[in-house]
């Protein structure tokens, strides 16, 4: 992925039958995965307080997703996403106010910057993409991921990649349209794996950061 596209996406609880449904709707399946995630943060969650979230993916490397800047409100979140390791440190040490070290790598920040395991665990993944009739072929088609956590959670998200603020309003109407189709209620705010892994093996953390009332990223 190109460092800096702006994700928007909306999480959402599956249902039963909810695959059949996607298949209804002219969903492919891409692939289903297994994999492990390990999230990152300072001991005062300096960055998930701030609605920044850093993690590991194992066979695919570092992700650090910052905010979005649009402004429109729902049951949606909007993040741009940073994937290449040095635009990774160099938006960290931002975010961190630290210099000098805009130039390592990952292993060679994590001691300097505080940063330190809060979280791992193992997802299954099945992976849909969809078309709408008529969309220009330019257009981001969209994508649904339907995942179980290793401790018993499941959730859906449906997500759109665009390049440009310019472009949140339209992707967002149509995620919003086909997760009506996928039967999710219009305010459904579903939270996300690590949401919920931290409000049951770390609640400390979890009320720290319902504290600041933050996002309720994966």
């Amino acid at each position: 992925m190109a460092q800096g596209l702006i994700e928007v996406e909306r999480k959402f609880i599956p249902g039963p039958g909810i695959e059949e449904r996607l298949q209804e709707l002219g969903g492919i399946l891409e692939h289903r995965i297994t994999f492990r995630d390990t999230y990152y943060d300072t001991p005062e969650l300096s960055l998930m307080r701030s609605n920044h979230w850093l993690r590991q993916r194992e066979g695919s490397g570092w992700e650090l997703k910052c905010p979005g800047a649009s402004g429109i409100s729902g049951p949606h979140t909007e993040y741009k996403e940073f994937t290449s390791e040095p635009a990774v440190v160099a938006q960290l040490c931002e975010v961190l106010g630290a210099k000098g070290l805009g130039d390592g790598s990952m292993a060679a920040v994590l001691g300097p910057l505080g940063l330190q395991e809060v979280a791992s665990f193992v997802t299954k993944r099945s992976s849909w993409k969809l078309v709408f009739p008529g969309v220009n072929e330019e257009e981001p088609m969209l994508k649904v991921d339907l995942d179980t956590a290793d401790f018993g959670y499941a959730v859906g998200e449906v997500e759109a990649l665009v390049q440009k603020e310019a472009e949140v309003p339209t992707a967002l109407k149509k995620i919003n349209s086909l997760s009506s189709m996928l039967g999710v209620p219009a305010q459904e705010r579903a939270p996300g794996k690590l949401i919920v892994y931290l409000q049951h093996f770390r609640p400390q953390d979890y009320r720290r950061l319902l504290e600041v009332n933050s996002s309720t990223e994966d």
